[in-house]
């Protein structure tokens, strides 16, 4: 995966037994990453994916808030009951989209089931991905199909599929690229680095960027 990790357990094995009851246990089953993160890896397969129910999920999500400053949630590209149970907590919503036509009519249909819901989100972050001023499209075709403003722009990158390829994300290695710095920025909409110390590489990074809204924070309450 994008990340290089070997997991001993997945996110089945943490909605099941103890490690759904005892916070504790819970996190003997988490994997860590060299950066700091700590990970719960998805399914071996789509068959163990649906062992894991919407109420499961979202006890997990419940318990790793209460544990965690930052919870970030990948979720499918789809609007599943899952993907809505986990937007039903989220604090933060981030919106990824490529710059083709079909990523960006696909984001506004989201946008508009989730207004549809109820689920306008003040807090909404859109960003478009594997931009490229060759591609046909600009930012402003993207956000009058949208119907509201892009808030980042990712170039496309060399380094972000080396990045994926060899699973080390951008940031950890400090790869100077345009796409390390723009995910910087993004990043310190959530974790602002502090003024005159050393930027540690514990966020989460760009790599894992491709889908329709990959990422989720839920704050620690």
């Amino acid at each position: 995966n994008a990340l290089n990790l070997t997991p001993e357990h997945t996110i089945v094995d943490v909605v099941q037994g103890a490690a759904a009851r005892d916070s504790m246990v819970l996190k003997t089953f988490l994997t860590q990453h060299d950066t700091g993160l700590t990970v719960v890896c998805g399914p071996n397969s789509p068959a163990e994916a649906d062992l894991v129910g919407v109420s499961e999920l979202t006890h997990l999500l419940q318990t790793l808030a209460a544990e965690f400053r930052f919870v970030i949630f990948d979720t499918a590209p789809a609007l599943t009951d899952h993907t809505l149970a986990a937007l039903d907590m989220t604090d933060d919503l981030i919106l990824v989209t490529s710059m083709d036509v079909p990523g960006v009519r696909g984001l506004r249909k989201e946008l508009d089931i989730l207004r549809d819901l109820g689920m306008g989100f003040d807090r909404r972050h859109v960003v478009v991905n594997f931009a490229d001023t060759h591609s046909g499209l600009t930012r402003a075709d993207v956000e009058a199909t949208i119907g509201t403003g892009v808030d980042l722009v990712l170039p496309r990158s060399r380094a972000t599929a080396v990045s994926i390829n060899q699973g080390v994300p951008l940031m950890q290695n400090e790869i100077r690229d345009p796409m390390t710095k723009k995910l910087r920025g993004l990043v310190d909409r959530f974790a602002p680095a502090p003024r005159n110390e050393p930027r540690l590489a514990k966020e989460k990074a760009g790599s894992r960027f491709g889908g329709r809204h990959r990422l989720h924070r839920k704050g620690a309450r």
